[in-house]
This record gives C-alpha cells, structure tokens and sequence, in this order.
C-alpha cells in the first residue's frame, strides 16, 4: 500500500492552497483579523501551521484538521484569562478548536489578539524591543 507524503508548505499561501474550500474561507477570515489586529506582525509558517510573530516572539497561529479549524494562542493564560467568552468553543491549554462552517467572531479574535501581543509585551519588559535585548545579552 503506497503512503501518501504530506507536503510541507512554506508560505501561508501554500498552507491555504492545501485545504478544502470551506476550510480555506474561514482560515482566510481569521488570518484578515489577525493581521489587522496585529498590524506589525510577520506571517510564518511554525509547526507546520500558519502563524504570526511579532518582536521576535510567536503570538498566535491558526490551522486545520479533518475535523475542525482551530486558533492557536500559544498561551493558556490567554485561554484561561477569556474562558467564559470561550464557553461556546473546544478549548485546551492554548488552543480553541471550532467548525469551519462557524468561524470565530471577528470581535473575540480581535480581543485575543491584543491580549497576546499584551501578555508577549510584558514579559519582553513592555516595550516590544525582545530582539534588540537578546542581541545585546550576546
């Protein structure tokens, strides 16, 4: 029985081109979110998901499984910190998990998003500059 090989996408656009149309569109609408909730962020590809960093850090990622669409916030505080806007979702430490046919609400997703460029903000010191600070610790 012949195996079927997964291709590794490099780019956002790959990793979209790869799923199903139902899928790809609500993948689309959370990656719009995003990016304008997080407008200095850089797309990238990281653990073979599509994901969004910012000064240095990771802030979140958003993927697809055969069974559902999901938000990786790369934080269970996060999750914790919004559990009861979360109620309605499949949540675990960092993810919410939620049917491509219902998509997250642009308004929650906005508000997670800030709350992780926040949370990434205070650990850095609270000023975003994590990359100059590593270079200079060298």
């Amino acid at each position: 029985m012949a195996v079927k090989r997964k291709i590794k996408a490099r780019t956002i656009d790959e990793y979209m081109a790869a799923l199903s149309d139902d899928k790809r569109a609500a993948l689309e609408k959370l990656r719009k979110t995003i990016r304008a909730a997080a407008p200095r962020a850089k797309v990238c590809i990281s653990y073979q998901l599509a994901a969004f960093r910012q000064d240095g850090r990771m802030l979140v990622a958003f993927g697809a499984t055969a069974n559902h669409c999901a938000l990786y916030l790369m934080s269970s505080t996060t999750v914790e910190a919004h559990r009861n806007q979360l109620k309605k979702y499949d949540t675990s430490k960092g993810t919410i998990r939620f049917p491509a046919d219902k998509p997250l609400p642009a308004a929650l997703v906005r508000k997670l998003v800030k709350a992780r460029i926040a949370e990434n903000e205070a650990r850095s010191g609270g000023d975003g500059n994590v990359i100059r600070r590593r270079r200079a610790v060298r």
